[in-house]
Formats: structure tokens, C-alpha cells, sequence
């Protein structure tokens, strides 16, 4: 019978999503893991298998809580184009006005130009996707839209968009003008309404 683990795993998996985010996976030491989460190397190991098995449950976790909860508060189902665009805003709100960026966003650069993207990666861009199309498509003229192209086309424009808007913050762009370019763009999709 294996042992009970003796640690909060919200917390350790907290911290070690917060250390990815700053660091990104190569640049995140064994050393900065045990202090973000308060575990031994040893303990790290032995609770997730290695490194890449702590990346692999705080990327999971990230994905539960941090993009699951802002579209669940931001634009859940039936929120249509007001949804997704309070989904954006929310962007600029980082908590203690920081600027770690995106995991997925981050992952997504790291990980990226192989030939099979990461599993993790590949899941948050199509929930994006997907809930971008589904709010999309509560708005008329896209159900209109029979073959639904159009909503697909928006869906892969606004998840660019968003991608951007995540790479601009975590570089210290004017989020007024970040501001201004969301309220643009969702102004522009409500006229084609």
C-alpha cells in the first residue's frame, strides 16, 4: 500500500505552474521548484516521477483552474459576444498586476516547431478554439452561417488575437492600447451582427 502524500497539492502544483510560467520548463531549476512548492527534489520526484511529470499535472492544473475558471466566469455558455468580450478584458487583469503571461501561451513558444505539439498545448488552444466558435455561433449572423466557415475563420482570428493580446502583456505593452484594440475588434464583430 503506498504512502499518503503529506503535502497540499493545490499548493505545490501552484507554485510549480508559477515558476513554469516565469521560467518556462528549461529554465525552471529543481531548485526553484522545491522552493515554490516546499518540497525536496526527493519528494518531487517521488510524488510526480521527475520534472517533466510536475510540468505535466501544474500544466494540467493551469488548464483546470486558470482557463476553465476565466472562461466559466468570463464567457460561459449563452455569453455570447459580451462574453467573449469581458473573456479579453480579463486578459489585462493580471492578479498583483503582474506579468508571468500565459502558460499555454509560453508552451506553446517553447514547445513549438516540433512535429508533434505538446498534448497539453494542443488541448488549451482547442478549448480556446472551441469556445470562441461556441459564443460565436449564440450571435445571428454566424448561425446563419450554414456550413459555419464563418464562425471557424472568426474563431481561428480571435484565438490569434488573443494569443497576441497574452504576448504583448507579458511584454509590457500600454494595456490602454491593448484596451483600445479589444474594444475595436468586438466593436467591429458586433456591426456584422
Amino acid at each position: 500500500m503506498g504512502r499518503t502524500r503529506e503535502f497540499d497539492e493545490e499548493a505545490v502544483l501552484k507554485g510549480a505552474m508559477h515558476i513554469f510560467r516565469k521560467h518556462g520548463y528549461q529554465g525552471a531549476s529543481i531548485r526553484d521548484l522545491e522552493e515554490a512548492t516546499g518540497l525536496k527534489g526527493g519528494s518531487i520526484y517521488h510524488a510526480f516521477g521527475d520534472k517533466a511529470g510536475l510540468f505535466d499535472a501544474a500544466f494540467g492544473h493551469y488548464n483546470c483552474t486558470v482557463l476553465e475558471g476565466r472562461i466559466e466566469r468570463f464567457a460561459p455558455p449563452g455569453s455570447g459576444l459580451k462574453g467573449l468580450r469581458e473573456l479579453f478584458l480579463s486578459l489585462l487583469h493580471e492578479p498583483d498586476d503582474g506579468s508571468l503571461g500565459c502558460l499555454i501561451t509560453n508552451m506553446a513558444v517553447e514547445f513549438g516547431g516540433g512535429a508533434d505539439p505538446h498534448p497539453r498545448v494542443e488541448a488549451a488552444l482547442g478549448l480556446l478554439r472551441t469556445t470562441f466558435r461556441s459564443r460565436l455561433t449564440e450571435a445571428s449572423t454566424f448561425v446563419r452561417d450554414a456550413d459555419g466557415a464563418k464562425a471557424d475563420r472568426t474563431a481561428t482570428r480571435l484565438l490569434a488575437f488573443y494569443q497576441g493580446l497574452l504576448v504583448l502583456i507579458r511584454g509590457g505593452d500600454d494595456k490602454a492600447g491593448l484596451r483600445q484594440a479589444i474594444e475595436d475588434e468586438f466593436n467591429q464583430l458586433e456591426t456584422m451582427l
